[in-house]
């Protein structure tokens, strides 16, 4: 089975959506893929085939105020507009809609990373958890501590599946993936650091695992990536990841530097061409 894994990273996540774009341009197709925050934003536009519709929220829609500000905050008590992101520009009567007759058609098995608020682990919610007009789980993957209040799914808070599981690659290997193309969003040799974590978590303090969770996560994500490396250097893994980005951060609102980003991610794809269309012969 051949999978993708598509890391996110709020604006950041603008170099996936390049690579998945380059994807659909040139037939490339998985049987599982699996989004972490933003990165399952690209997976769902993905799946239903809307090439370039991610770029479009990237370029156009993240720099209104209903999208992520401070007025919005202010307004709604949560920094990001995870409804109006995920509901009223993406449900049938939205801007631009969500394909879904034929995300519902597509046989790839397609997962969605969160964090339980109230136990830090991870949720990986599958395709069965979304249908038409409801793409909750993108909203629990996608919230921000400290930037937005916890999203509540069926009475359980969530929060970005970045905290528990930021890289989920055992995750798809346990589901069967034979060789997964992973999708990151920093340059390649990047490892994080826990001080800006730390300083979060202080915030978070009536969630305590969560925060525990938050914490933790440099170390989560740098162990991650270096059994990544390992599988890549034994041929199960392709790894793209940005040269650089600049100082762009999680919520920067520059839309040059997303452009950018974006057509950084479809020309490393482009570059892979001979290893990505190798995978996906391998695939059929």
């Amino acid at each position: 089975m051949i999978g993708v894994i598509d890391v996110g990273g709020g604006s950041r996540g603008a170099y996936g959506a390049g690579v998945l774009d380059w994807c659909l341009d040139n037939g490339v197709k998985f049987d599982y893929a699996i989004g972490v925050s933003a990165g399952s934003a690209n997976i769902t536009s993905y799946a239903a085939g809307q090439r370039g519709r991610c770029h479009k929220f990237y370029t156009d829609y993240f720099m209104r105020w209903q999208y992520m500000s401070f007025r919005n905050m202010l307004k709604t008590g949560n920094y990001i507009g995870l409804d109006y992101i995920y509901s009223t520009l993406s449900n049938d009567d939205g801007e631009y809609p969500v394909d879904w007759d034929t995300l519902a058609a597509n046989p790839m098995e397609m997962i969605t990373v969160a964090t339980n608020a109230l136990t830090g682990e991870p949720k990986y919610f599958d395709k069965s958890a979304v249908s038409r007009n409801n793409y909750h789980p993108m909203k629990g993957s996608s919230c921000v501590p400290v930037a937005n209040r916890p999203y509540v799914i069926d009475g359980v808070p969530y929060y970005d599946g970045g905290i528990s599981d930021p890289v989920p690659i055992k995750k798809a290997l346990a589901d069967g993936c034979d060789k997964v193309l992973l999708i990151l969003t920093r340059p390649r040799d990047f490892r994080r650091i826990s001080k800006k974590d730390g300083y979060m978590a202080k915030l978070m303090r009536k969630y305590p695992a969560a925060a525990a969770g938050l914490v933790s996560r440099a170390e989560t994500y740098n162990a991650s990536l270096d059994y990544a490396e390992k599988l890549a250097a034994e041929g199960k893994v392709i790894i793209l990841a940005p040269d650089s980005i600049g100082k762009m951060k999680t919520l920067t609102k520059d839309p040059a530097a997303i452009q950018r980003l974006y057509d950084c991610g479809y020309n490393d794809a482009a570059a892979a061409a001979s290893e990505l269309l190798k995978m996906n012969a391998e695939r059929k």
